[in-house]
C-alpha cells in the first residue's frame, strides 16, 4: 500500500489478510491484538476489518495496519475474493487441535491465494497453541485416532509453501503480538526490496 503522504501520521500503511478453515481462530487473533480482549463467545465471519497501529522497531516505523479477516466456510468461496486485492501480506492460519485445518492449507488456502495474489508474502500461523497440553482437547483428539498438529508437522508444511512458520494462543494471548511483528517484518521486507530497486512505492 502506500507510503506516508503530508497528512498522515504514520510512515506506511499495510493490508493483511487473514484466511483458514472456518472456527480455527482467526477472528479471536485479530481481536486479541487489536483491543487486547479475547471474545469467549463464537459468532461467524462473514468479512470484516479492523483498523490498527503496529510500531515498525528495525527502522523506528509506525505502520497502520488494515487487518481483513476472512470468513472460511464454503458457502462464501465466491465472496473471499473480493478481500484479496492490494494485500500485503497473507496468514494462512490453522488451528493446532484440527489436523484436518493444517491440511486444507495445502489443499485449499494456498492455492486459492496463489491464484488471486501470487506475488503477496505469506506467513503460515498456527493458533490455539494452547490446546496441545489441553487434557480435554487432546483426548477429543484421541478418541478419532488423531493427536494435535506438533511443531515439526506445520514447519514441514510452511518449507512446502515456502512461508515462515510462528504458532500462538490467543486465549493465553502468548505470542499473538510476535505473529504481528513477523508479518509486517515480511511486509515491509517486499516494500525495502522495491524501493532498492527503484520502484514507486503506493
Amino acid at each position: 500500500m502506500r507510503g506516508k503522504s503530508k497528512t498522515s501520521k504514520y510512515d506506511y500503511s499495510k493490508k493483511l489478510v487473514v484466511v483458514g478453515d472456518g472456527g480455527c481462530g482467526k477472528t479471536c487473533l485479530l481481536t486479541v491484538f487489536s483491543t487486547g480482549v479475547f471474545p469467549e463467545r463464537y459468532v461467524p465471519t462473514v468479512f470484516e476489518n479492523y483498523l490498527t497501529t503496529i510500531h515498525y522497531g528495525p527502522y523506528n516505523k509506525e505502520i497502520e495496519l488494515a487487518l481483513w479477516d476472512t470468513a472460511g466456510q464454503e458457502e462464501y468461496d465466491r465472496l473471499r475474493p473480493l478481500s484479496y486485492p492490494n494485500s500485503n501480506i497473507i496468514l494462512l492460519c490453522f488451528a493446532i487441535d484440527c489436523p484436518a485445518s493444517l491440511n486444507n492449507i495445502t489443499e485449499k488456502w494456498y492455492p486459492e491465494v496463489q491464484h488471486f495474489c501470487p506475488r503477496t508474502p505469506l506467513l503460515l500461523v498456527g493458533l490455539k497453541s494452547d490446546l496441545r497440553k489441553n487434557r480435554n482437547a487432546t483426548e477429543v483428539l484421541r478418541t478419532q485416532g488423531l493427536t494435535p498438529v506438533t511443531f515439526q508437522q506445520a514447519s514441514a508444511v510452511a518449507a512446502s509453501i515456502s512461508a515462515p512458520y510462528i504458532e500462538c494462543s490467543s486465549r493465553e494471548n502468548i505470542g499473538v503480538h510476535e505473529v504481528f511483528q513477523l508479518a509486517v517484518s515480511l511486509a515491509m521486507k517486499k516494500t525495502f526490496s522495491f524501493s532498492k530497486k527503484g520502484c514507486v512505492l503506493l
